[in-house]
């Protein structure tokens, strides 16, 4: 998104499209490592004997190292500038779980901001659809990449971060490649840790916004953490690219719906989104009570879509009311509880197993879902975000 001629950023119009799609295609392979795992948890849990709690504690550990660095670090692309963090973050997805999320963290807010400004000044519209496609997108790879290889490769615990370790190393080159679009950067040493904070100006959209994100989130990560589980134990579908290709289904329909929000508009799609996402859960639920493939199938496709409608128009309206020099600090504050919704969620889904049983722990889920789904839509129907954004 092109910032103000005071801001601290630039436009970079020699570079244009081709140096935004050149960055969302680095921020997808990025992403992509933090959902690479999905599949494999079945194996994981085989080879150390692990329960459910255990599963879905490890799948929110990454997103309570996101949520932290969101906190600590959100800002940092803002002083340091936008290609040293982003390369940093990609250093940090060759060691692990834990440093998956810090990786993410530092990655999200920058990598976000970055597309956004190396598109040319008219495009803030579709600089918007790339960032959001390319974060969603690369979710979904990721299993699906990890699935496909588990399944029909050998070395299913190994073969598929070695893919992603070259995919990593072709992504440093690219970004090295690509033009710094801060101005004025600073020392690394001007960081702080920041509390969750907005401008005024913000305050407005961000509510029903981050609410909506939350909902939609948190039915992409009981999918990312727990779908495994539920189709080997309760339909019995053991194959590992089965898993990840349903998973990787509900982030490319949030493409799907991001894509839609051009035509219909920021204001309307965010109630819209509110009112997919319902339906969406009302699938699940039905999965869950019925044992039904083609509900968790139809619960990807819809809550995913309902989920990439509500997003890409959370983020386009709180990117536009954002001033240019805490655009990042914005997003980052926008992705805390987003990340929100991926981890306390699922592990409450963790913790509920053990007592009730898999299908009465996402019914619990659902249920709580639905309200918080229902409280931003009826805000939406009140108090419209402005069609400008």
């Amino acid at each position: 998104m092109p910032s103000s001629p005071a801001g601290n950023t630039r436009p970079v119009r020699s570079n244009g499209w081709r140096a935004c799609l050149l960055g969302g295609a680095v921020f997808a392979v990025g992403m992509a490592g933090t959902t690479l795992p999905t599949p494999l948890y079945g194996h994981y849990q085989e080879k150390f004997g692990f329960s459910e709690l255990t599963a879905t504690v490890v799948y929110a550990v990454y997103a309570f190292a996101v949520i932290g660095v969101l906190l600590l670090a959100g800002n940092a692309s803002d002083a340091v500038g936008r290609r040293p963090v982003i390369v940093s973050a990609l250093g940090w997805l060759y060691a692990g779980r834990l440093l998956s999320g810090l990786s993410a963290g530092l990655l999200t807010g920058a990598a976000t901001a970055y597309v956004m400004e190396l598109a040319p000044r008219d495009g803030a519209a579709r600089a918007t659809l790339v960032a959001t496609a390319a974060n969603m997108g690369g979710l979904g790879c990721g299993p699906l990449l990890a699935g496909v290889l588990a399944q029909y490769a050998p070395w299913p615990l190994y073969l598929p971060f070695v893919a992603h370790l070259a995919l990593v190393a072709c992504s440093v080159t690219v970004v090295l490649s690509l033009a710094e679009t801060v101005r004025e950067r600073r020392p690394l040493s001007t960081v702080r840790p920041q509390r969750p904070s907005l401008p005024p100006r913000v305050r407005s959209v961000f509510g029903p916004a981050a609410t909506a994100s939350f909902v939609g989130f948190a039915l992409l990560g009981v999918f990312t953490s727990v779908s495994p589980a539920f189709l080997a134990e309760s339909l019995h579908e053991r194959d590992h690219a089965v898993s990840g290709a349903i998973v990787a289904m509900a982030f490319f329909a949030s493409i799907a719906g991001q894509l839609a929000v051009g035509r219909i508009g920021v204001s309307r799609s965010l109630p819209l989104g509110c009112a997919a996402l319902l339906f969406g859960l009302a699938l699940l639920a039905g999965a869950l009570r019925w044992d039904l493939l083609p509900l968790v199938v139809a619960s990807a496709i819809v809550g995913g879509s309902g989920q990439g409608l509500a997003f890409r128009a959370a983020l386009s309206a709180v990117a536009a009311a954002s001033p240019a020099d805490r655009r990042a600090a914005v997003i980052s504050t926008l992705f805390v509880v987003a990340y929100g919704g991926i981890s306390l969620p699922v592990v409450g889904v963790g913790v509920l197993t053990g007592p009730i049983g898999l299908e009465g722990a996402g019914l619990v889920f659902i249920a709580c879902m639905t309200v918080l789904v229902l409280t931003a839509a009826g805000y939406l129907v009140r108090r419209p975000v402005p069609a400008r954004a």
